[in-house]
This record gives C-alpha cells, structure tokens and sequence, in this order.
C-alpha cells in the first residue's frame, strides 16, 4: 500500500480538479485524485444529451484563478466547458495526479495511524486527508416502471447517452421535464419523427439570455483582463441579487411569476397547453429553468406533452393510466439525480466504527456543508446546505477549497494527526440552516431534488454566497477537536 498520502481527493469533476489546484498552489505536493472513470469532467463529461450546455454566464461558471476570455457564447455548451476543465488540469499540472480507473467503494479511518484506509478498485490507498468532490449530480435515478424490462427499444438516462442510437424517424419518449429534459426537447424536435414529453410537474421556465461572443468582445477580453473582471462581477452581483426573492423575502418571487406568465402566454397561443404548463407551486421551491426555445418546441405538431401519470410501458411504447398507450422506439429518462445521498453508495467509516449513511439516516449534515463530527481528516466539496438556486457554485467551491486547503496546512504547520469538528459546533450550525431554510421558497410546499426522503431541504444553501465566502474565510481553531502527531 505504501506510505500514506498527504491528501487523497475522490473526484476528478471541477470540485477535485480545482481542490487539487489550490492545494499546489499552497505548496501541497503529495496529492492524489481518484477517478473512476477514464478521462476527468465530472458532470460535464456524463452529460453529453442533445444541447446540453450550461445555465450559468460562462466568465462566472469558470475558476477566478484560471480565467478564460475565448469563450464562444455567453452560456457555454457542454463540450467547451469540458475542454475548460481539461485546460485547467493540464496547465496547472494536476493530470499527473489523478489515478483513472480507480472507483472507490469505501473508506475507514485508522484511528490509530491517524489515516484514511480507502478501498479502491485498484487497491488499498492510505491517506491522512480525505476529500469528497464527489458532487450532488453524478448518480441517475432511473425510476421503476412496470413492464420496463419489456420495452424492445432502446432506453437510457440522460446522463448516460447512447450516441449509437440513431434518432432519425424515430418516435421518442422522453420522461421527465427537469432541467435536462427543457434542452434535450427542443433539440430532437424536427429531428425526430414524434416526440412525447411526459410530465409530471412543470417547471418554471424563464428565458435564456444568450448569444455568441464577437470577435472584438474576445479580443478587448484579452487583450485587457480588468474587463473581464468587471464583466465577472457585473455578472455576480446579478445573479448575487435574486437570493433576494429565494431566502429574504420569498414574496418577491410573485412579481417574477407574472412576467413568467406574460411569457407564456407570448411563446404558447394555446390555452390549453398552456393551462397544463403553469406550475402550482410558487416560483423558486423547484429550480427555476432558462430556456428560450423550449415552450415553442411543445407547440410544434410533431411535439405531443403528456400529464396522464405513467401506468406502464409494453414492448413498443407508453401506456397511461387513462389507458392510452403511446408509441415509442426510444425512450428517454431525463429523471434526475440521487442528489441528496452524497457519498453513497461508498462506505464511509469514521471515529468508533461510526457509518456515515447510518448517520445520515435522517437527512445528511455538516458543518458548513465541508466538516462531520466523527469523521476526523474528512472533507467535503459540494456537500449538504451548499447548492445553489441563484448563482454559481463555482463561487461556492472555491471558498470550500480555501476553507480545506487552509486546514491541510494548519495540520502541518502545528504537527496535528488529525482534526475534527466538534458535534456542537455542527449542531449549532445545522439549527441555524434549519431556522433560516424554514422561511425560503424552497419550504413554501413542493417536493423538489433539495430535499431528503422526509421532506427536509439538506442540499441548498439559505442565504447569500458572500455571506458563505465570509462563513470559510478561515477555520476556527475553537471549532474543532485536534490530536498532535506523536
């Protein structure tokens, strides 16, 4: 196995690639990344459906450290964001790092070594830090639907695209109508023979400010960097802004559900589609989608939208339970994540034999969404109470990896084996999260993907993303239990 690592990170998505930036950056060599799949990118190399792309600017979904001022449009597709993350592996010399192929199935700390033993598929790694980067959006839900295994066509996940299906003159089915399912319609529209849409909830769908860059725009972008500095918080301070309406005063987002309906109204002539596209639950307690084309696409005569609940699916299609059954040669689940699972399905053991799903059991908690009581050396990247619905969680990240980078090097700097922090602490922080996450609009009565099985929103953060940068500035001495290498 060797001697242990002084950092091991799981992930080589923007939350590993940036941690292992950063950490370089403050001196910290002995890092290595674990990923399992063959090339880095995390939910940008999954995600490759038709017309996938991003819902935040491109100068704010992009590390302050490495910025890019070529980009095509405003709001980049998926192939450039993934060529945007392997520029930054590369330049930055994190590619040496990282182990592909190396799944990790579980993870138990040594307390006597003071180490991390993690089980790989490549073997036993020791580490005195683990990170997870694992994220929030990497395992589909595929959901169980009677007669499924029947279907004679080909089906899939949306984050696991077959591009060896040709859709041409093919009936598709596309279940679900999340943030995946507004991009991957409009562009197999007029591509295909007929499309179904099935719809459970409809989502808010406000419009899509985008456009390509010009050429002068990329060469004033470069050529002078303090304008894309300020193009970058121009663009924060917008989107900075609607936390407004998400967590101070959920009543605002009243003024921003009519302009939806004006929209609506312009983009869909037809009363009664339209009637079956407005949400019943107040705007924002799902996530609110951008697109510009997608509500023209459902009044296309090649386009059918369908609420009927799912009953079944036969061999050659989609049965409703109004007993209609709709054909289809493709099916399409564009049905979302296990977002608020985390580290599952990992095993994770900590101080005392502890087992992070058993104490996770009743909703997944940590103190600012990094540190768990019990689990000494552990970090988490993206964790519970640190999602987003306004801005980008590029911004999130970076302040996590500051926070962890800032522990790695007070463990060296002060010979500690080992930190973590005090269950009061975490107690006092996830009350807070609570109280605060009590009066936002995603607890104004809808069930969404921030919630945990009962109900409780784990995944978002309740308050505005400078108020967290200031949160992880630094970590408290005060707040953790340390242990001094002998």
């Amino acid at each position: 196995m060797g001697a242990p690592h002084d950092v091991v990170i799981i992930g080589a998505g923007f939350g590993g690639v940036g941690m292992a930036i950063t950490l370089k950056r403050a001196g910290v060599d002995d890092v290595v990344v674990l990923e399992r799949a063959e090339t880095l990118g995390g939910t940008w190399r999954d995600n490759t459906y038709p017309g996938a792309a991003c819902d935040v600017p491109s100068h704010l979904y992009s590390f302050s450290f490495a910025p890019k001022t070529d980009w095509s449009r405003r709001f980049p597709p998926q192939r450039e964001i993934l060529g945007y993350l392997e520029d930054c592996a590369r330049e930055h010399g994190v590619l040496p790092h990282i182990r592909f192929g190396a799944d990790v199935r579980g993870a138990r700390f040594d307390e006597h070594a003071a180490v991390w033993r993690v089980d790989t598929s490549v073997g036993e790694i020791a580490a005195r830090v683990l990170v997870s980067a694992c994220g929030q959006l990497n395992r589909p839900v595929v959901p169980e639907i009677e007669g499924s295994a029947q279907f004679r066509g080909a089906t899939f996940h949306s984050a696991r695209w077959d591009h060896d299906v040709d859709l041409r003159g093919k009936r598709v089915a596309v279940i679900g109508t999340g943030a995946s399912a507004v991009q991957i319609v409009p562009s197999l529209a007029g591509r295909v023979a007929h499309l179904d849409l099935y719809q459970r909830t409809p989502p808010y769908v406000i419009g899509k400010p985008d456009r390509a860059y010009r050429l002068w725009e990329r060469t004033v972008l470069g050529a002078f960097p303090g304008v894309h500095t300020l193009s970058r918080a121009k663009t924060y301070a917008q989107y900075e802004s609607r936390a407004v309406g998400f967590v101070v005063n959920p009543k605002l987002m009243g003024f921003m559900r009519r302009r939806f309906l004006r929209r609506l109204a312009e983009q869909v002539p037809d009363v009664e589609l339209r009637r079956r596209l407005v949400p019943d639950y107040p705007m924002g307690c799902k996530r609110v989608l951008i697109s510009d084309d997608y509500y023209p696409a459902l009044t296309r005569p090649d386009v059918d939208l369908v609420t009927d609940p799912i009953a079944r699916v036969t061999e050659h299609g989609v049965v409703t339970a109004d007993g209609t059954e709709r054909p289809a040669d493709v099916i399409v689940h564009a049905t979302g994540f296990a977002a608020t699972d985390f580290l599952a399905p990992m095993r994770i053991e900590g101080r005392d034999g502890r087992e992070l799903g058993a104490e996770w059991r009743n909703g997944a908690q940590a103190h600012l969404g990094i540190t768990v009581a019990g689990f000494p050396n552990l970090f988490l990247l993206y964790g519970p109470y640190t999602n987003l619905g306004h801005n980008s969680i590029i911004y999130m990240l970076e302040s996590q990896f500051r926070y962890v980078s800032a522990c790695v090097r007070a463990m060296r700097r002060h010979g500690l084996a080992s930190i973590e922090v005090r269950p009061r602490v975490q107690e006092r922080f996830v009350r807070a999260m609570r109280r605060r996450l009590s009066g936002s609009v995603w607890e104004a009565g809808c069930a969404s993907w921030y919630q945990s099985a009962d109900g409780t929103v784990v995944s978002n953060w309740p308050g505005f993303t400078f108020a967290y940068r200031r949160a992880t500035r630094r970590p408290d001495p005060r707040h953790f239990r340390v242990r001094r290498a002998a």
